[in-house]
């Protein structure tokens, strides 16, 4: 044989050699593939045609205490179709009665709907949206209708569910009940939501779907893979009526007032329950909203409201009696090279301790703290702290304010700090931290936890319930705690709460006036105030307490704690009062005074529902005449403080609603 034969020989015994090499690679390959990794394969296509997806739980409702919804779950379904499932028979046999159906529930022609899904016929959309956002019983009503009844595949029927949170009472009180974090669906961290998250959540479920297109996933059936557990519902303390009242006593006076911001708090005495928490923030345009939870989360210098604390301190302390003489000079004194001075032009003079805290003389309860505890200061924070009022109350609402009292060595500690926490700066509390203080005084000296929750139920059975909660058993003595008691009540009967004074129901507290960033530069020329109040009612047998605080009202229309935040005070209480069993229960009060009572009542109810006539208001207090008139749809406006010494409109002129009538106030 040739040489050149032999060569293209051995080429040709080369190649068919690499093809019987390759050949049993590709071979090797397709068996190794098979039945060595064919579970991975087969896992892989699997997951890129079918997918878990988790079906969030139902979140449980949350309650007031009478039952009323404050927060609720209500699903939401979203109908799809997909067309290319569907046979051709069953599609031309059941289009036009399914698009009868749709044209009847939702009421665009039946050929818009004819048209839309022979549209999605010719185009193999396997995804197209037919309703969105029904409540259950619409959902049933549409998976029942002709061609959708034979379920997802031959039917071509889809449905997507979600939940949607939902506030019957809108947007009262939306801070306290909570929501969701802005751009994370499903995440709480404000209010009732947030606290009691692990109690409402639930358990989510899964939903197994296969891959129908680019970025669509259909439900390979109706069945889940795994049900998810609604979660537990919370039963709150909150009542509807008396947070409805707190909300429109605080929005009147803040759009009165054009303040920047404010809360509102109701307590019930005894149990500690939070009845009502309002929050308003002022925005750009003048209106007002649930901003922040000013109430639990603004640490603030309190001003007046904390004299009763310091008060009470020298009381417990034995460093003054009701009676010791204060000289309250001519409305200034000198205080380690420093003025305090008093509202009042001319001063007080030579009064009584007692009546330095009735007329809120700064002067008077810098002189008495500073002469007792100047030389051991500690003594008297010592006392503070003894009240808790360094520590937060630990309530499970999210964001409580740290208070802040600083003792000596603390850097904000100095000569003029003690007069100056005597009047209430140079220290800081939230609303509620002040409120819990002020209830623990209503009650007999019992300080309890405020508490926002009742019980946790499943199914209308309780899981857990919660109880009244002692901070401290007993803050002071029987006799300092009488005295505090009588002071507060006379507040308002003779002090600076005496416009808020009425014969017909009592209420006890303090006023309080703070300025508010007077450290920056200009205050002077822009001076800015916090406004508030204090107390409880009925004075003689507590069953509420409150406290209001309204943040830089306009200086042009009053500042003073009993022009701003007293009439709030009032106005909830009178309200509270007047509508509901509470007056039943009240102690002292004689079966003349409740027919006064009732007679008022009467004539309310009347002209609330046949207003005739404008009744005659003069000779009452100012608040009271506004509430009245407003009840009846007057627009009322007021000049002046005080009682009603004359009205625009006559008494008994014909009644207009929406009718402007002017109250002069002196």
């Amino acid at each position: 044989m040739a040489t050149e034969d032999k060569n293209i020989l051995n080429r040709l015994y080369f190649i068919a050699g690499c093809m019987f090499v390759f050949a049993f690679a590709v071979g090797f390959k397709l068996m190794n593939i098979q039945f060595v990794e064919g579970e991975k394969y087969r896992d892989l296509a699997q997951k890129n045609t079918t997918r878990n997806f988790e079906i969030t739980a139902n979140r449980g409702n949350v309650y007031a205490d009478d039952g009323s919804l404050l927060a609720t779950s209500v699903p939401k379904y979203e109908i799809r179709f997909d067309a290319v499932t569907v046979s051709s028979e069953d599609f031309k046999e059941q289009l036009v009665p399914l698009s009868k159906e749709l044209s009847r529930m939702f009421g665009k022609p039946a050929s818009y709907y004819q048209q839309r899904f022979r549209k999605a016929r010719a185009d193999k959309n396997r995804y197209l949206l037919v309703a969105k956002n029904l409540g259950y019983s619409d959902y049933i009503k549409v998976k029942g209708f002709p061609l959708f009844n034979k379920g997802p595949y031959k039917g071509g029927f889809i449905m997507d569910q979600s939940t949607v949170r939902e506030h019957p009472m809108g947007k009262i009180g939306e801070r306290l009940v909570g929501s969701q974090k802005r751009n994370e669906p499903g995440v709480y961290e404000v209010g009732f939501e947030g606290a009691f998250n692990e109690y409402l959540q639930g358990k989510n479920g899964r939903r197994l779907k296969q891959k129908i297109a680019k970025g669509q996933w259909k439900p390979v059936s109706d069945n889940n893979e795994i049900e998810p557990q609604d979660g537990f519902d919370v039963v709150s303390t909150i009542n509807v009526n008396i947070q409805d009242i707190a909300h429109h006593a605080l929005l009147k006076q803040m759009e009165i007032y054009e303040a920047e911001h404010g809360s509102v708090i109701v307590m019930e005495v005894k149990s500690g329950e939070i009845k009502a928490v309002s929050n308003l923030g002022r925005t750009s345009e003048g209106t007002y909203y649930e901003k922040l939870n000013y109430a639990v989360g603004e640490s603030h210098e309190p001003g007046s409201t904390f004299k009763v604390m310091a008060m009470m301190a020298a009381l417990e302390d034995k460093m003054i009696d009701t009676s010791t003489v204060i000289d309250t000079k001519n409305g200034s004194k000198r205080f380690y090279g420093r003025n305090i001075t008093d509202s009042r032009r001319g001063g007080y003079g030579e009064i009584s301790a007692a009546k330095t805290l009735e007329v809120s003389s700064n002067i008077g309860l810098a002189t008495i703290i500073d002469e007792a505890y100047a030389k051991n200061p500690q003594k008297f924070i010592d006392r503070l702290h003894s009240w808790n009022l360094n520590n937060k109350i630990g309530i499970p609402i999210i964001g409580e304010g740290t208070p802040e009292i600083p003792g000596p060595g603390h850097s904000k500690w100095s000569k003029n700090a003690l007069p100056s926490i005597a009047y209430g700066y140079n220290l800081s509390l939230t609303p509620l931290q002040t409120l819990a203080f002020y209830n623990a005084i209503a009650n007999d000296g019992v300080m309890v936890k405020p508490r926002f929750i009742k019980e946790i139920r499943a199914w209308n059975q309780e899981v857990e319930t919660f109880e009244t909660e002692i901070i401290n058993d007993k803050i002071c003595s029987d006799k300092t705690l009488k005295e505090i008691q009588d002071i507060l009540l006379n507040i308002v009967k003779r002090g600076t709460g005496e416009s808020l004074y009425s014969e017909y129901f009592s209420m006890a507290g303090k006023t309080g006036t703070a300025r508010t960033e007077y450290w920056l530069e200009g205050w002077e020329k822009d001076r800015k105030y916090i406004s508030s109040f204090a107390g409880y009612f009925p004075a003689e047998n507590p069953k509420y307490s409150c406290i209001v605080v309204i943040h830089k009202p306009s200086t042009k229309k009053g500042y003073y704690g009993a022009d701003v935040t007293g009439p709030v005070f009032k106005r909830i209480a009178q309200k509270i009062f007047t509508d509901s069993p509470l007056i039943a229960e009240v102690s002292g009060v004689d079966k003349e005074d409740l027919a006064i009572i009732e007679d008022f009542q009467d004539f309310y109810k009347k002209t609330q529902t046949s207003p005739t006539n404008v009744p005659d208001v003069q000779g009452m207090a100012g608040m009271d005449a506004v509430s009245l008139l407003e009840n009846l749809g007057m627009r009322v406006e007021i000049k002046g403080n005080g009682t009603v010494e004359g009205q625009s409109i006559e008494p008994g002129a014909a009644f207009r609603n929406r009718q402007i009538i002017v109250l002069t106030l002196r």
